[in-house]
């Protein structure tokens, strides 16, 4: 499971539950890896300020300043993303996998236009960073019970 934050009007993710995933347009479900599938790892703590950055990333980083800043969980891998519109700018997918762990998934996915910078951060839920909004944990959770505690 992935969480993902936004910076704009297209920030709205989609609803996210245990079991499956899926919401993207075009996309297909897919079944979600639980923690106790992969070995324990350690994860750090990011803080997520609204409209400001998750972690080390600030919304409107450049390319390269995303790099720069992931080195701190591991290394990147770029990738430029297929233009769905011609009205979009060039978008880039920076992949975030941590240092001396087996090849899987990436810890960290963060995308880069050309025009906005940073604009998307999605932390996977088990080998990424846990994220905190005001010292309240997000990643890694049942949506009920963040929900409770969002509340309270």
């Amino acid at each position: 499971m992935t969480l993902s934050w936004t910076c704009g009007p297209w920030s709205r993710s989609p609803v996210m539950d245990s079991g499956t995933f899926s919401g993207v347009p075009g996309g297909v479900d897919m079944a979600l890896e639980t923690e106790g599938d992969f070995r324990v790892v350690e994860r750090g703590t990011w803080s997520y300020a609204a409209a400001v950055g998750v972690g080390p990333l600030r919304f409107g980083m450049a390319v390269s300043e995303v790099v720069d800043a992931a080195e701190v969980l591991g290394s990147a891998k770029v990738s430029v993303c297929r233009r769905q519109c011609a009205v979009f700018s060039q978008t880039w997918k920076v992949e975030v996998h941590r240092r001396g762990g087996a090849p899987s998934a990436p810890a960290v996915t963060a995308y880069v236009s050309q025009d906005a910078g940073l604009f998307g951060v999605a932390c996977d839920a088990v080998k990424g960073p846990q994220v905190a909004y005001h010292g309240l944990l997000l990643v890694g959770r049942e949506m009920g019970e963040l929900e409770s505690d969002m509340i309270a």
